[in-house]
């Protein structure tokens, strides 16, 4: 991988993933090496973006011969971070949090989940998954312990800037947030705000398109035979 890394879009980086686990599926196919054109196949990309987006991060394939496949799947989990073990706290022990407690895939990309924190005393003490719910009170001395490097909110939007108050002040590196909360910090914490509620309004206007383009259709013809 090319020691200096230039400046990446986000659409590039959104794209990783994609690759990645496509990759994976290769390699579990038993399959050695690709080419740009078959992973367009593979992916619905362009053969063209998927060398562009790739020499972003170092020159990884050959002419005539196309990527190796496994050793490309090892670069962009380097490049992803994934070479590493990730300790993460999920701040929330509702049904969301609790949900995202049993996601065993997240441990099988070298993202480990210590601990959940909770108000609620109902809850505290129990485990999910062997992983233990704590008291809140808890969380910035467990935190900062245990080398936590992502914090997951799962609380409603109207407590997650507290928590976001308390996180600033530990360890944490990265905030994964679930909450329709936006948040951001004053120092140096990497945000990713998840908005579940957006991706399902943009699946029904997805299913909704013909539809919409039916009536456009129609307000077209409309203002047509107005004139």
């Amino acid at each position: 991988m090319s020691e200096e890394i230039k400046k990446v879009s986000m659409a590039v980086i959104k794209r990783l993933p994609k690759y990645h686990q496509c990759l994976g599926k290769l390699l579990r196919q038993d399959v050695e090496r690709i080419s740009s054109q078959e992973l367009s196949q593979l992916l619905g990309f362009t053969a063209s973006q998927i060398r562009q987006d790739l020499n972003n991060f170092g020159e990884f394939g050959q002419q005539g011969y196309g990527y190796n496949v496994e050793s490309l799947y090892n670069e962009i989990a380097k490049i992803l971070g994934l070479n590493t073990v990730h300790n993460m706290i999920i701040v929330g022990a509702g049904n969301l949090g609790q949900a995202l407690a049993n996601y065993e895939d997240f441990e099988t990309h070298g993202f480990k989940i210590l601990a959940l924190f909770d108000v609620n005393p109902r809850l505290i003490g129990l485990k999910i998954r062997g992983i233990p719910i704590l008291d809140a009170d808890e969380m910035d001395y467990f935190i900062n312990r245990n080398d936590i490097d992502i914090a997951v909110i799962a609380v409603p939007s109207d407590r997650a800037p507290k928590v976001v108050e308390i996180l600033t002040k530990t360890s944490v590196k990265g905030i994964w947030n679930f909450s329709t909360a936006e948040i951001s910090t004053g120092k140096n914490i990497i945000v990713e705000n998840v908005h579940l509620i957006d991706s399902l309004f943009t699946l029904s206007y997805r299913m909704n398109e013909e539809k919409l383009e039916e009536r456009i259709l129609k307000q077209k013809m409309k203002k047509v035979l107005n004139r």
